[in-house]
C-alpha cells in the first residue's frame, strides 16, 4: 500500500473524486504543511496557519502517474489560491510525498502537465511536514450531503468509476 496527499482545492470534491479511482483503498480529508498543531477548520479559514486542504489517499494496483493524472483532471493547475468559487491558500493546489522515490515521478508528471499550458503549472510540491484528520463530518461528506458544493464536474466523477488502470484488461 502507497500513500499520497493531495491538494485539489475543497478537499470534498478532491476526496469524493479520488475514491471513485480503481486502487484507491482508503482517503482521509484534512490539513497537509501547516504551521500549528492539530487545526480546526475555523482556524484553517482565517489564513493565517498555512495549511492546504488535502486528501491522504492510501493506493494499491494503480500507478502514482496515473493516479496524478486523474488528479490533474480535476483542479486548474495554473490557478493560485483559488479553484473554481473557492479561493484563499487553503484552496491551493499541491502534491505532499512521504516517500522520496515517488519526486522523480512528481516531477516528470508536473513536467508532461505543463507541456499542455501556455501558463506556468502551479502546483505546489513538497515532502509533507504534517497532516492533520479534519472532523469527522468533513469525512466523506458528499455521500453524506449528495446536493452539497463542490467545484469538479459532476461527470468526472463518473469517469472516476469507469476508469481502470493501463495495465488491465
Amino acid at each position: 500500500m502507497k500513500t499520497i496527499y493531495l491538494a485539489g482545492g475543497c478537499y470534498w470534491g478532491t476526496e469524493h473524486f479520488l475514491k471513485q479511482i480503481h486502487g484507491v483503498k482508503d482517503t482521509t480529508v484534512g490539513f497537509a504543511n501547516g504551521n500549528v498543531s492539530n487545526p480546526t477548520y475555523k482556524q484553517v479559514c482565517t489564513h493565517t496557519t498555512g495549511f492546504a486542504e488535502t486528501v491522504c489517499v492510501h493506493y494499491e494496483d494503480v500507478a502514482l502517474e496515473q493516479l496524478l493524472e486523474l488528479y490533474y483532471m480535476t483542479i486548474d493547475p495554473t490557478s493560485v489560491n483559488r479553484q473554481g468559487e473557492d479561493e484563499g491558500d487553503q484552496y491551493r493546489t499541491g502534491i505532499y510525498y512521504t516517500d522520496p522515490a515517488d519526486l522523480p515521478v512528481i516531477q516528470q508528471s508536473i513536467r508532461k502537465l505543463a507541456l499542455r499550458y501556455e501558463a506556468p503549472v502551479v502546483i505546489e510540491v513538497e515532502p509533507l511536514r504534517n497532516f492533520y484528520p479534519a472532523h469527522d463530518d468533513h469525512q466523506d461528506y458528499l455521500d453524506k450531503n449528495p446536493h452539497g458544493y463542490c467545484h469538479i464536474n459532476p461527470e468526472l466523477f463518473a469517469l472516476a468509476k469507469r476508469w481502470k488502470p493501463k495495465n488491465e484488461n
